[in-house]
């Protein structure tokens, strides 16, 4: 996991095969190495062997227990094909972005301050956290999808699938490009989820449904055949009739077209058949069989025909169809809720997994989100990867897999009831695949959040007129190309070789350009001034520089004051105490428009602002194990502040991590 590798990718060969401006086949695709950042493993679980013929290691070097990665999906899907997971996954589902024009935005409340401070995000400004901005140029986002399916279909099994979800922006590009991937014969369903009620507020036909695509890799794939209960205007409208001791029954047809000689041609109980050139279904002998049993249901009126009886009772269920209306956007319970703006229902992902997948499989979904997916799966004893590319995702996953995972140890604790023989009762969910899981980083992904973010408060602060069809520059500022450096270093000659390379292949651009960037290295200015002597006049794209930490116009925009703690860390005999004292978000404060004084004299309670604190009671400077966790169950409970943890006997370094209402976070690290 420590070393850069080369992965092959199979190319498509389904048709047929959308065209779009820059499409390219993804032949290889470097594979970078992960760094293990956290662990949560209350159980211990991670050393221990899995006691069910199910389990089974996972491939390299990775530890048992769940694994949640942060980074771009593409690096993570590579990096899994390189380190054993190639041809292992046995079911994928991906909710991607759906180039819907949409900014998701967290929305959020500090904790027992109902009604007082609420943090709303509709209409965010300058430092709004923006969970990701769902536009594309139609070409970019066609490659970006592309790339990632290929990736997908060599990590399946061959008896697995996928399930993509989308809406009808995408849904018509999106099948084209799983039929290129997957073939044709790949499809195996179309399934229409009614997401949410109709609305009286739309312009045009009320859109409440989304489209989920489930194809397979293989001919063979896994499938557990569902059932679902009836609902009751179904049951009020077909099981209408009632014998004598209310079991409620419908009456089916007892014959069938065309007339026959044999028995079941012939007439019985005065009824005969041929009349309306039916035959019966059964012979004479089961119909006086199926009568004596009564399950012949006798009409009361004249010319009623007899019909047979099948009982409510005797059926567990409809047969799963492809229209799900039954399922809404998110379960009532408060448990489920995580205010992240594209958060799915547990009861669709779980009727996904339950179809497609059984207890140890593997389970990924590579936009995890809110984290729902990787829910279920722990829930119904599957083994689970998930990733994404913002850092608040990762952070509402790690904290709703806590929860459910220390559940689930409690569980375990208790005396086992209604079990004989080792066997499970049909209601109770299977073992769980794993008590624990581990987070890791592909490549250094907190940058590249800070920049995607920094890019869109630059371009508003500076007055820059986004252009998201263009792959490269990042807007326009009047009658001039803008592009923005990445904020992680400063404005080189690499960059300044990359602008002149896009220029000769538009040899036709006759702008001037602005470079935005946080500083600027000497060769670089050298290299700018050699340019820009050589413009002259008549000569276009001459180049200046933003340089936003200096520029006397826009100096002092980036700035952004962390959060911090006043955290006490003592060894008491055999107990370490932590006390967590004071601590403050300037950014929440920011957020509410609020100066700090008032702010602490209206939220006096510091625990407010705090959604979790995790405690690593040995920290080595690396991994971050946590040893506890404190996560308040409900949007009105509050942390506790103050904890005790078994000391070693040496001396140990404790690491207290406080993570706010909006994902930031602070460690606060004592040796003891």
């Amino acid at each position: 996991m420590s070393q850069t590798k080369q992965v092959k990718i199979t190319p498509a060969k389904g048709r047929p095969m959308l065209t779009w401006v820059g499409k390219r086949p993804l032949r290889v695709v470097p594979a970078l190495p992960a760094q293990h950042v956290e662990t949560y493993d209350p159980s211990g679980d991670l050393g221990k062997k899995k006691p069910t013929d199910a389990w089974a290691e996972w491939p390299g070097e990775y530890p048992k227990g769940g694994l949640l990665f942060h980074g771009d999906n593409k690096e993570v899907l590579a990096h899994l094909l390189a380190n054993g997971f190639r041809g292992k996954v046995n079911l994928i589902y991906i909710d991607p972005p759906f180039d819907s024009g949409a900014d998701y935005v967290r929305k959020v409340q500090l904790r027992g301050a109902k009604g007082l401070a609420k943090i709303d995000g509709e209409d965010y400004t300058l430092g709004e956290q923006v969970q990701y901005t769902d536009i594309w140029a139609n070409d970019n986002y066609l490659q970006f999808m592309f790339e990632r399916l290929l990736l997908i279909k060599e990590l399946l099994s061959e008896n697995g699938s996928i399930y993509l979800q989308c809406d009808w922006h995408k849904s018509h590009h999106l099948r084209c490009l799983l039929d290129e991937v997957f073939g044709p014969q790949g499809i195996k369903n179309e399934i229409i989820w009614k997401r949410t009620s109709a609305r009286s507020d739309s312009k045009t036909y009320n859109h409440i449904h989304d489209t989920i695509l489930f194809y397979s890799k293989g001919i063979e794939f896994t499938w557990n055949n569902l059932l679902i209960p009836h609902p009751k205007d179904y049951v009020d409208k077909y099981y209408c009739y009632r014998d004598e001791d209310g079991r409620r029954f419908m009456a089916l047809n007892l014959t069938a077209d065309g007339v026959r000689h044999g028995s079941s041609g012939k007439p019985w109980r005065g009824y005969d058949p041929n009349v309306l050139n039916n035959h019966w279904k059964y012979s004479i002998e089961k119909l006086d069989d199926l009568d004596k049993n009564n399950k012949i249901y006798w009409p009361d009126k004249e010319g009623g025909w007899p019909r047979l009886k099948k009982y409510l009772d005797e059926t567990e269920g409809r047969v799963l169809q492809s229209i799900w209306d039954d399922l809404f956007t998110v379960n009532s319970q408060a448990a489920e809720r995580t205010d992240y703006p594209t958060q799915k229902s547990e009861a669709l992902i779980t009727r996904i997994v339950q179809a497609s997948s059984n207890s140890g499989d593997i389970v990924l979904d590579c936009f995890i989100g809110s984290g729902t997916t990787a829910a279920v799966a722990q829930q119904l004893g599957r083994r689970w990867i998930g990733c994404d590319l913002n850092k608040g995702a990762i952070q509402t996953t790690s904290k709703r897999l806590q929860s459910i995972i220390d559940s689930q140890v409690e569980e375990a604790q208790k005396p086992k009831q209604g079990r004989l023989n080792g066997t499970e009762p049909d209601d109770q969910p299977p073992d769980p695949a794993q008590l624990a899981f581990t987070v890791w980083r592909v490549n250094d992904y907190d940058l590249q959040v800070q920049h995607n973010e920094a890019i869109n408060l630059a371009c508003e602060y500076i007055g820059v007129e986004r252009k998201r069809s263009d792959a490269y520059f990042d807007g326009t500022l009047g009658k001039k190309l803008v592009k923005i450096i990445p904020f992680n270093h400063p404005l080189s000659p690499l960059d300044l070789d990359e602008l002149q390379k896009e220029l000769k292949v538009r040899p036709e651009e006759d702008r001037n350009i602005v470079l935005v960037c946080l500083g600027m290295e000497l060769a670089a200015q050298s290299w700018l001034e050699d340019w820009n002597r050589h413009r002259g006049a008549d000569f276009p794209n001459k180049v200046e520089v933003i340089e936003l930490r200096t520029d006397p116009k826009y100096a002092g925009f980036i700035q952004h004051d962390p959060v911090t703690a006043k955290v006490s860390i003592q060894r008491d005999g055999d107990k370490i105490k932590v006390d967590i004292e004071d601590f403050i978000s300037p950014t929440i404060i920011k957020r509410l428009d609020m100066e700090q004084s008032l702010f602490k004299a209206k939220i006096t309670d510091w625990r407010s602002q705090v959604d979790c604190v995790m405690i690593d009671s040995g920290y080595d400077g690396q991994v971050f194990n946590v040893a506890l966790s404190d996560v308040p169950a409900g949007k009105d409970d509050l942390v506790q502040g103050a904890y005790e943890l078994p000391a070693p006997e040496n001396k140990t370094k404790v690491a207290v991590k406080i993570i706010d209402m909006l994902g930031e976070e602070v460690l606060v690290v004592a040796e003891v």
